[in-house]
């Protein structure tokens, strides 16, 4: 039988196994050396396998850096240690503006396709006249993570694709802009 594992529980997996061997010590291990070779190589490819695809809300993005917080050094709610403090001092962007970052590239690869390719007309797609939404609440869907992550960058959906077409400009607009906000 084959054992299935979720990226976030391999992940707490992996850490824990580290903790183990107490390798992330301060006394045995430099910090730099742990984000540089431990979490830059073992932690977030685990982590943002397929997170391009993610529709995420507001508390997934909580629960995302909270992750990021508890992986980077192992800093629990209770240690009372400010975000900014943490990230000053390794030097690392929010793991949640990693994954907007790696969305807003898959959106403008897709938005460079042609016309006529699926992918495109999926993006594009309108539901059908006679079509009405089920009752209750609408489910975050990928294109509405899109236009909130676009809408940090202060573009439309539209805008967006237009912008996506030159690629040098939408490279350095979905890194800079998501890493940087």
């Amino acid at each position: 039988m084959k054992l299935l594992i979720w990226p976030a529980t391999s992940l707490k997996f992996v850490h824990l196994a580290l903790r183990s061997k107490r390798l992330d010590t301060p006394e045995l291990v430099e910090v730099a050396v742990w984000i540089q070779v431990l979490y830059n190589t073992c932690t977030l490819p685990i982590f943002l396998y397929h997170s391009e695809c993610w529709a995420v809300t507001k508390t997934d993005v909580h629960k995302i850096d909270a992750l990021d917080q508890w992986c980077l050094l192992g800093i629990k709610w209770y240690h009372h240690v400010r975000n900014d403090d943490v990230r000053r001092k390794t030097e690392q962007p929010h793991l949640s503006a990693t994954v907007q970052a790696q969305r807003l590239s898959l959106f403008g690869h897709i938005a460079q396709m042609s016309d006529e390719s699926d992918a495109k007309q999926i993006l594009t797609a309108s539901p059908l006249e006679n079509w009405r939404r089920p009752p209750g609440r609408p489910c975050t869907t990928w294109m509405k993570t899109i236009q909130q992550d676009l809408e940090s960058l202060h573009l439309s959906l539209n805008e967006g694709t237009d912008v996506a077409q030159n690629r040098p400009l939408w490279r350095m607009m979905s890194m800079f802009g998501a890493t940087h906000s």
